[in-house]
């Protein structure tokens, strides 16, 4: 459910295109997949090992991944994979969903026959593009603050390549669960044929996460529609900011370091109050 689900559909994702029989479901889903018995992996993805509705859609033969070894969820596991994310004093699944994201990589190589070599180096390239970004906050966190205020813009609008769908939607999320901001996430292609029409009659804010041949189609329509564009992770033309960082030339440094944008952004709104706690 929630980030959880979000980090899950890349991961299935990138196992698909890798030949394997994956999906990522709704542990709410009445209705799920049938797969052979017996050759199905489970993976249950809670931070707080307590979600209600995965809890219910478990069975007796899972792996649990999750940030609470002691949590109801680890406890019924066969096995578990613990996070390692630390307490989030916030309560927002922010470090958690990073950690969830570096493990599934490091599941889908091992599935597929990777080098999971590749996991470790995304892990330091992640860690250095993550501290990269707090340590100039103060040169791009103020733009961006002022961009994306509410008296600024009707709502942000996170926007994704497929492949990196979690980013838009875990970005969105940030904005809905800290400060309470109207706020939704848009895969970049889809984009044209969804969220298009909001920039008519918004003040419509997008954070807009570059890397999907698409960019070109859904920019022509935020530049006709004078929306308001926070580029993050590479070159946006016609942006109102650019928030690049250490190794933003990487996918999979993109995928596991660009939503932390949203997440600052969000942590302060919430902190002066814009919005409902």
């Amino acid at each position: 459910m929630g980030s959880s689900r979000y980090a899950a559909q890349v991961a299935a994702r990138r196992l698909r295109a890798r030949g394997m029989d994956a999906v990522a479901e709704y542990a709410s889903a009445e209705q799920r997949p049938a797969f052979p018995s017996g050759e199905t992996l489970t993976i249950a993805i809670s931070a707080t090992g307590g979600s209600r509705e995965t809890l219910d859609a478990v069975g007796h033969d899972f792996v649990a991944l999750t940030n609470d070894p002691a949590s109801e969820l680890a406890r019924r596991a066969t096995t578990v994979v613990e996070m390692h994310a630390g307490v989030e004093e916030g309560g927002v699944a922010c470090r958690s969903f990073q950690h969830t994201q570096l493990l599934l990589h490091a599941l889908v190589e091992h599935l597929t026959g990777g080098d999971t070599a590749r996991t470790a180096e995304l892990a330091r390239r992640t860690a250095e593009a993550t501290e990269d970004l707090l340590d100039r906050r103060d040169a791009w966190l103020p733009t961006a603050l002022e961009l994306l205020a509410e008296d600024t813009c009707d709502g942000i609008f996170p926007i994704a390549p497929a492949e990196r769908i979690s980013s838009a939607l875990q970005s969105a999320l940030m904005f809905r669960e800290g400060p309470r901001r109207a706020a939704d996430g848009c895969e970049t292609g889809d984009w044209a044929h969804v969220d298009v029409y909001l920039t008519k009659t918004l003040r419509y804010a997008a954070v807009f996460l570059p890397g999907s041949r698409y960019d070109e189609q859904a920019l022509d329509w935020l530049h006709r529609r004078k929306s308001t564009i926070v580029g993050v992770g590479g070159e946006v033309p016609g942006a109102a900011l650019a928030v690049r960082f250490r190794h933003d030339g990487h996918p999979g440094v993109r995928l596991m370091t660009e939503t932390l944008v949203s997440e600052l952004v969000a942590a302060v709104l919430w902190s002066r109050g814009q919005g409902q706690s």
